[in-house]
């Protein structure tokens, strides 16, 4: 690339006939010369502006993988806690059924067993029903026997 130096220092040999102007191509490389600086250096800021945000770029594309792979992490996790919550529920749901189960035959067991003593509670009581019916009848027996002899 030519540089504004390249075309200040440009030395042009001279023609004796019909030859250019020496003042006016100086003028003109002068002119030529400064709008060159200014788009040179203006090429130079723009390319250095380039590789500025061509470095943000790259900087915030980093970012956004890291958010994006934050992003999938976090559903990710958020669905294994989602699981795990459900299997931990599924987990009491299913002793709580244990529990009751255990619980129903336990009361299964003591009704049954309070069925037995109030059977056998009123077999004593048909026992006791009967010995007092046969005393009561006995001590009549007696009371009949000593009005006849009176």
């Amino acid at each position: 690339m030519i540089t504004p130096l390249d075309i200040e220092n440009k030395k042009f040999s001279k023609q004796v006939m019909n030859g250019y102007s020496v003042e006016e191509v100086d003028d003109f490389l002068d002119e030529l010369t400064l709008d060159y600086t200014k788009n040179y250096k203006e090429a130079t800021e723009l390319k250095s502006k380039v590789e500025e945000l061509t470095q943000n770029l790259e900087h915030y594309k980093s970012i956004e993988k890291t958010l994006q792979s934050t992003l999938v992490m976090a559903q990710t996790t958020a669905e294994d806690v989602k699981e795990m919550a459900k299997k931990q529920a599924d987990q009491i749901i299913e002793e709580a059924r244990v529990n009751a189960k255990k619980q129903v035959d336990e009361m299964d067991n003591e009704i049954i067993a309070k069925r037995k003593q109030l059977d056998e509670v009123k077999k004593q009581f048909d026992i006791y029903k009967a010995k007092m019916e046969s005393l009561l009848i006995s001590q009549l027996e007696l009371i009949k026997d000593i009005n006849k002899e009176d």
